[in-house]
């Protein structure tokens, strides 16, 4: 489980042209980028109000597609759960999170108080009116005890698999970040299915993946010098190079299945 660490990052970059890059070791992967010696103006800008609105966009989504999958993988959310509303169903985004946020308290006060990560993402109904919630928890809660805490409708949860041979709950994790990443993307592609006065997904405080920053003068060494946290060489790699008419500094990324 990871905890948000207070600590300095482990390498820092100096004040010349190289590669940095963001680790983040409990979610098994890193991006980063060429730094220049001279930095851009990076002045707040207004959603929206860009030069290139629709790039804005891809670049809000891709964003928020990663912090999601870093979140599930950090704390190995390998469990895929779902909130349904029976009668009365529920169309107020308001009542909605309290009714959420309820579940997630009593929960945890079921389980004994223990640590209780997760993730949870709102979605309307085909009508465009009602809600149910798509979640995801890293431990075994029995379904019978979700119906029970949830009180308000249908309930489901079942563990996911079909990931690579060996990678265990952090595969597992990926595959539901995956899942839930999809009802996310959704309210980028099309901004008329997004809840109205909420966050495109909430997630429990206190367990965002601590994160490393790591410099090199190469592309090269910084994946290296990330690899020694794992003991083992990336099993995904993706380099700007790979896209024709790339727009930005060189960047890459990569991920592994190895354990910190």
């Amino acid at each position: 489980m990871s905890v948000e660490s207070s600590r300095p990052s482990s390498v820092l970059a100096p004040p010349r042209a190289g590669w940095l890059l963001s680790l983040y070791p409990d979610a098994g992967e890193g991006g980063g980028c060429f730094v220049g010696s001279h930095q851009p103006d990076r002045s707040y800008v207004a959603p929206g109000t860009g030069r290139d609105p629709e790039r804005a966009a891809k670049e809000a989504a891709r964003r928020a597609r990663g912090k999601l999958r870093r979140y599930c993988a950090a704390n190995r959310l390998n469990r895929l759960g779902t909130l349904t509303y029976g009668d009365p169903r529920c169309s107020d985004p308001r009542e909605l999170r309290q009714h959420v946020g309820l579940f997630f308290r009593e929960l945890r006060v079921a389980l004994g108080g223990r640590p209780l990560p997760y993730i949870w993402v709102p979605e309307l109904h085909k009508d465009g009116v009602h809600f149910h919630v798509h979640f995801a928890v890293g431990q075994f809660v029995p379904q019978r005890l979700i119906k029970t805490t949830w009180g308000r409708g249908f309930v489901g949860i079942k563990r996911l698999g079909g990931g690579p041979i060996g990678s265990g709950s952090l595969g597992e994790a990926r595959i539901a970040a995956r899942y839930l990443s999809k009802y996310v993307g959704k309210t980028f592609d099309d901004p008329t299915v997004r809840v109205p006065g909420m966050h495109r997904y909430e997630v429990a405080q206190g367990y965002q993946p601590r994160k490393l920053q790591l410099y090199g003068t190469t592309s090269e060494s910084v994946i290296e010098l990330a690899s020694k946290e794992f003991g083992v060489a990336p099993a995904v790699r993706w380099n700007s190079e790979e896209v024709e008419l790339w727009v930005g500094p060189p960047a890459i990324w990569a991920q592994w299945d190895g354990q910190p």
